[in-house]
């Protein structure tokens, strides 16, 4: 099977869906003939023009705003935040109308419409460019909320949510946009609200998402020539949350390890926690659930803090030799 990269795979996602449906555009700061701020969308303007693959004032407001009301009119837009800190001034247009109006109006409305936007750190982008707010989206009723953490996954979840006809919070994450993976030429879709094994294992479970799913699968590879066998867990999508898969592998190994990059204080893995814990694997369990998150502090723009204050390679693997003791 070919490779391509997690933004080649995005890319061919709104491609396929903008040629099948003309209802389907594309929306941003500089995602015309500039290509998007990290390239996702090279090319597209050329193919589409302007009239579906539209530049967009200097605005989150504006932009989330807009693809709500297109949305509503029938619209599949695919709105792009250059970064996920931004969303902050999109909240109002993206929480109080884009996610009630379809319950506020007894169904009689729709509201299909994509926020593609860039999450994480490790790009040294310092504070203001680089939080992974996922939280916050999955607090809200209304909206659904995907990271992808492999180009397979980031190409059919992106199908899917552009199909979807509520609003979705597509997260990417930067330093996955120039990692390749394999992608099937022809076309596909993952259903929203199913999660992925990544790798079979019988002494712990992993549960994880977006980029932190390639240093689990790095250490679960590593401890396995130890005689530690991992399962790496990855939901894939937060909102719907697939918590049937996440139970089970718990109830098999009896450890469970969350990891993510967001800070652990009001973390998605905290929620994550709690569906375990109250369900019948709490019974299996052969030790406390543990949360190995991002830091409580604003991200550096140190290149040696910012790497530090995220789980690594080797805090990850500390975690486990702990868990198994």
């Amino acid at each position: 099977m070919r490779e391509i990269t997690y933004a080649q795979a995005i890319n061919e996602a709104m491609r396929e869906e903008m040629r099948k449906d003309e209802n389907v555009f594309l929306m941003g700061e500089d995602v015309g003939l500039y290509g998007g701020a990290f390239g996702v969308s090279v090319g597209m303007f050329q193919e589409f023009g302007e009239e579906r693959v539209r530049d967009t004032p200097i605005s989150e407001a504006v932009i989330a705003g807009a693809a709500a009301g297109a949305a509503v009119t029938g619209m599949r837009p695919i709105a792009e935040i250059m970064f996920s800190d931004f969303m902050t001034i999109a909240m109002d247009q993206l929480v109080n109308q884009a996610a009630k109006m379809r319950y506020m109006f007894g169904g009689k409305a729709k509201v299909p419409m994509v926020i593609r936007t860039p999450g994480g750190c490790g790009t040294g982008a310092a504070a203001q460019h680089s939080q992974s707010l996922e939280a916050w989206f999955c607090h809200v009723p209304g909206l659904k909320v995907v990271i992808p953490s492999t180009p397979y996954d980031a190409k059919g979840l992106l199908k899917a949510a552009i199909q979807d006809d509520n609003p979705v919070v597509f997260i990417e994450q930067k330093l996955l946009y120039r990692k390749k993976g394999p992608v099937p030429e022809e076309e596909y879709t993952i259903p929203l609200g199913k999660a992925d094994i990544k790798r079979m294992g019988k002494d712990l479970t992993i549960i994880s998402y977006g980029r932190m799913i390639p240093p689990c699968l790095e250490v679960a590879e590593e401890v396995a020539k130890e005689g530690i066998e991992v399962e790496v867990v990855d939901p894939r999508t937060l909102l719907p949350l697939d918590r049937e898969t996440l139970i089970a592998s718990a109830i098999k190994t009896g450890k469970v390890l969350i990891v993510h990059e967001a800070v652990k204080t009001g973390g998605f893995g905290g929620e994550i926690a709690a569906v375990i814990a109250d369900s019948d694997a709490f019974f299996y369990l052969d030790a406390p659930i543990r949360r190995l998150a991002g830091l409580d502090v604003p991200i550096p723009y140190c290149p040696e803090l910012e790497k530090n204050v995220v789980p690594t390679h080797e805090t990850i693997k500390a975690a486990i030799y702990e868990m198994m003791e």
